[in-house]
């Protein structure tokens, strides 16, 4: 570790001595001031008036609905993985406006099992990039050649998962939404009005569809009969993490849910705009978020909510939320103060989450229902990281 690298890890450690919620939204006040102090009035006042704004005035709202109109298996492998895991390639295929977009979901099951959790999240670069596989379909590119097999392997430990009695799922994000400034090819213009050829501005951005897509497909997960579709487990790293946040916050079916180096729009509060700040994520990924969330750059103070509402939204199912200790750029002492707030309303249920505000030392995961680690190293999802996302399933998601 070089010594900016390790001045970066020691401002992280010894930078957190106590928190205040003083100028961050409050929890579990309502708009007409009211306290909330049970489960039920979380569910039916605060938690709504929460997901209302977050949805109107961050991610964009999902202009219409649209179900998965086909599916096609493309491939099954009884005996993948040395024999250990069933794989499956299916093609989900959607229509709307006389348009089609397909999607292919990568599945690699644990054979003999009939009750076990699933990883579902999106690679960075095909599905062919998290294992050396090659049965797995090479991915259409939108954005340049494609990438060898196998290069994320270290990123998804498909085997490492296998062998601990789990299942992964991936899709390949571009598929659903293009990562860049483009609205014109993707999920989008398949639920367009006429004459429309951008999101409105109260509209999804790209995290909202990456997040109506992970949605889509626990809607096939839950009906493979190989697929223990009450135990979805949504994850993602770096932006992808922001996408698995907000999909496991306003879609309650997914058994857990886990933020892996999310930071600016994912775990990380916006108003202390340390590392990737609203001012940055906004002038260079416009397209993440709907257009009326402009107006809060540089303006945080003006937010209605900050991402610890988004985050305790998940509640009362389990949450994981990691951070890197030379990944000042997501944020890591925000990451965690975000996730210390939202435990307010795991309590609301009796439930456990983080219960100090001490930030942890490196490589000790702290917390119950709500998790929290900061791993040595980079900005990655790396095998010590899914290490603890396989204890944390198998002690939460029952």
């Amino acid at each position: 570790m070089n010594k900016r690298m390790l001045f970066s890890t020691l401002m992280i450690l010894f930078s957190v001595h106590s928190f205040s919620q003083q100028n961050i939204p409050q929890l579990l006040i309502a708009k007409n001031g009211n306290t909330i102090s049970t489960a039920k009035q979380w569910e039916k006042i605060r938690r709504p008036e929460i997901l209302s704004m977050v949805e109107t005035e961050m991610y964009g709202v999902v202009p219409g609905e649209l179900k998965i109109s086909e599916i096609t298996l493309l491939d099954q492998d009884d005996q993948a993985i040395q024999g250990k895991a069933i794989r499956k390639q299916v093609k989900l295929t959607f229509r709307g406006n006389q348009k089609e977009l397909s999607v292919e979901l990568l599945l690699y099951l644990p054979k003999g099992k009939k009750s076990y959790p699933t990883f579902l999240g999106y690679n960075f670069g095909g599905n062919h990039t998290i294992l050396n596989d090659t049965a797995i379909h090479i991915a259409k590119e939108w954005n340049g050649a494609a990438k060898p097999r196998g290069v994320e392997t270290a990123n998804w430990e498909v085997e490492r998962l296998i062998n601990a009695g789990c299942g992964v799922a991936t899709m390949y994000y571009w598929d659903i939404a293009p990562d860049r400034e483009d609205f014109s090819i993707g999920i989008y213009p398949l639920l367009y009005k006429d004459g429309q050829t951008k999101p409105a501005n109260n509209e999804w951005g790209s995290l909202a569809a990456w997040a109506w897509g992970l949605s889509r497909a626990l809607d096939y997960m839950k009906a493979d009969k190989h697929v223990d579709g009450s135990k979805v487990i949504v994850v993602g790293h770096s932006r992808l993490g922001k996408a698995s946040l907000w999909a496991g916050a306003r879609d309650q079916r997914f058994a857990a849910v886990i933020s892996n180096n999310s930071g600016c729009g994912g775990a990380s509060i916006y108003r202390e705009k340390a590392g990737e700040t609203l001012l940055k994520m906004n002038n260079r990924f416009p397209r993440w978020t709907a257009v009326n969330f402009k107006k809060y750059t540089e303006s945080e103070s003006l937010l209605p909510f900050d991402q610890h509402m988004v985050l305790a939204m998940v509640a009362p199912r389990p949450l994981y939320v990691a951070s890197a200790s030379e990944d000042a750029w997501a944020d890591p002492k925000n990451e965690f103060k975000s996730a210390f707030f939202a435990t307010q309303v795991y309590h609301l249920y009796g439930l456990k989450g983080i219960e100090s505000d001490v930030f942890p030392a490196l490589n000790t995961p702290v917390g119950s229902t709500v998790a929290y680690h900061i791993r040595n190293g980079k900005h990655d999802i790396l095998a010590y990281d899914w290490d603890q996302y396989i204890a944390f399933a198998k002690k939460f998601v029952k």
